[in-house]
């Protein structure tokens, strides 16, 4: 691997690390492997804000469904 190759992984390293802490600061939620997963979505055209809205529509839906679990007893 070249110095330069590096130095971009190094800072890519960085940016998602810095990005990771003001996801923790605002309570996103997120892991570090989704938000990576979003930023990588975000970088290929995909609209922030869509993939914001889809993202609380998951999250709405799976406390539905662990409601609907914990009512049927499961």
């Amino acid at each position: 691997m070249s110095t330069r190759e590096a130095d971009r992984i190094s800072a890519a390293e960085e940016t998602l690390n810095t990005l990771f802490d003001i996801s923790q600061l605002l309570n996103t939620g997120l892991d570090k492997e989704t938000l990576a997963t979003c930023v990588g979505l975000i970088e290929g055209g995909v609209n922030p804000e869509a993939l914001a809205a889809v993202i609380q529509e998951l999250r709405r839906e799976n406390t539905a469904m662990k409601a609907a679990r914990s009512t049927n007893g499961r």
